[in-house]
């Protein structure tokens, strides 16, 4: 077995093990995280594992972080708690099956590690920008109608929220990068910010009015942001 087999495998064993004992994940939830680090690793290679890696461990900084203060601001309801394995495919089931994909159709890996950047980048955009930017926003606008509302609200975005989600997609890229050279910078970070935004409009629409689980916006979140480096690519 290839060491480096060897190395993701206990990776995903620890993470598992620390994700249910620390109480970030719900039993299924570390299960199904797992399994889904070990489809990606599989299918579409080390650089798409580490950027999985790379957005949960920089989620659960950002949920972690001035926690307290959050809770005072009713801005972290979504995140009370252990995160299911819904929560777990909301944000990785788009990488997963163009891992899955992969497998099939070897030829394309290229092409499909791009768009698994581009949805790990919106991802951790969304993420980011949603944690830190109501810790660190001044003004919190409707992404809609650019009225001022509550920071926390679904829809409600700031401006250094925004800049905070960027930073999270450029990290994105600087691990794709390091794999695949600069070339698609720009791509994959238009995708994260995409992404970003598209959950923010599908927040302050459907789901604010009920017709939109956050599972399900976060889900198409990651699929913006894999549409968009694809359509990228092409261009």
């Amino acid at each position: 077995m290839p060491i480096t087999d060897s190395i993701v495998y206990l990776t995903l064993l620890l993470a598992g093990v620390w994700s249910y004992s620390s109480g970030k994940l719900t039993m299924a939830g570390s299960i199904t995280g797992a399994v889904t680090g070990l489809v990606i690793f599989k299918g579409a290679g080390l650089s798409c594992f580490l950027m999985l890696t790379s957005f949960f461990v920089l989620g659960s900084a950002a949920t972690k972080w001035k926690r307290d203060k959050k809770a005072v601001m009713n801005a972290t309801d979504a995140h009370q708690g252990r995160r299911t394995a819904a929560q777990v495919v909301a944000n990785s089931g788009v990488a997963v099956l163009l891992s899955l994909y992969a497998l099939w159709k070897p030829d394309e890996l290229i092409i499909i590690q791009l768009m698994i950047a581009g949805s790990f980048a919106a991802a951790t955009a969304d993420t980011l920008s949603s944690e830190l930017g109501t810790v660190y926003g001044k003004r919190f606008y409707n992404v809609i109608s650019f009225n001022k509302e509550t920071a926390g609200l679904d829809g409600v975005v700031s401006l250094e929220g925004t800049l905070i989600g960027i930073v999270g997609a450029f990290i994105i890229t600087a691990v794709n990068s390091f794999f695949s050279g600069w070339s698609n910078l720009l791509c994959i970070v238009i995708g994260g910010f995409t992404g970003n935004l598209v959950d923010s409009i599908l927040g302050a629409t459907l789901e604010r009015n009920g017709l939109m689980g956050n599972n399900v916006v976060n889900f198409l979140n990651t699929v913006v942001g894999a549409v968009v480096c694809w359509a990228c690519n092409y261009i």
